[in-house]
């Protein structure tokens, strides 16, 4: 059974940046294939991965509830087909985009054959990352409701620790079989985070620890540069990779 990690943050946070570090973790420790999802609605975890997207899910399952299934092809081979080509294949891991929220009318249809489609594939990796928004009704609705470890990335600031703690809660009230979520604070302008413990203790929020701000990273972003490819000496890279290694297994 695939060991899944979900992070989610604020958005600015850098969530996605880590969510790429992680991949390259995984990459690093042998710990492949790996299927990567991005179900945050601002999908651009392809960015830090350094691969292309040519379509979405939110894109086929609103295909098939505007009924433009292809004659004598059943909604269930369509999504099947449509499953297939939006998947983005490397090497070392896949890539699948959720893309945008459902719009108004009932998607039951399309969310159920969706599900099941997910849940075969998820069978044929030993890892998932997932790269979520602030909300977790992509995990909710879409995805595999058995979440090993989620990762909850903020900066140092008074309302992404806010936003921290609703997504703990939220992830709790979803009952989506979280088995542990921690805390990472990004950015930090030093690494004694301690005056932050109260206030994330406060919420039932256990901190893992703190990834340095860095200007590789910044000059990485500001140009589009896939950060997957950062050098592992890089500080913002060791210091991630410390903190993966107390909880991916």
């Amino acid at each position: 059974m695939a060991f899944t990690v979900a992070l989610a943050g604020k958005g600015g946070t850098g969530k996605t940046t880590l969510a790429g570090l992680l991949v390259k973790y995984l990459i690093k420790h042998n710990k492949t294939p790996i299927l990567a999802v991005d179900a945050d609605a601002n999908a651009n975890f392809n960015e830090v991965l350094g691969v292309e997207v040519t379509g979405t899910l939110g894109a086929a399952r609103e295909e098939m509830k505007k009924g433009r299934v292809p004659a004598g092809m059943t909604k269930d081979v369509f999504m099947s087909m449509k499953l297939e080509e939006t998947l983005v294949e490397t090497e070392n891991f896949d890539l699948i985009v959720m893309g945008q929220p459902e719009g108004p009318g009932c998607y039951c249809a399309a969310n159920t054959l969706l599900t099941g489609f997910l849940e075969k594939l998820t069978r044929n990796y030993p890892y998932i990352v997932m790269d979520n928004e602030a909300g977790m009704e992509h995990i909710s609705r879409l995805t595999t409701k058995n979440v090993d470890l989620l990762l909850i990335v903020s900066d140092t600031s008074r309302r992404g620790l806010t936003a921290a703690a609703r997504i703990h809660a939220l992830a709790d009230e979803l009952n989506i079989g979280v088995g542990k979520s921690y805390l990472i604070v990004n950015q930090a302008k030093t690494g004694d985070v301690s005056a932050l413990m109260d206030f994330v203790q406060d919420d039932g929020l256990e901190l893992l620890g703190a990834v340095p701000e860095d200007d590789t990273v910044y000059d990485f972003d500001l140009h589009g540069k896939p950060t997957i490819l950062l050098p592992d000496e890089n500080p913002a890279v060791t210091a991630a990779f410390s903190l993966f290694d107390k909880v991916i297994r």
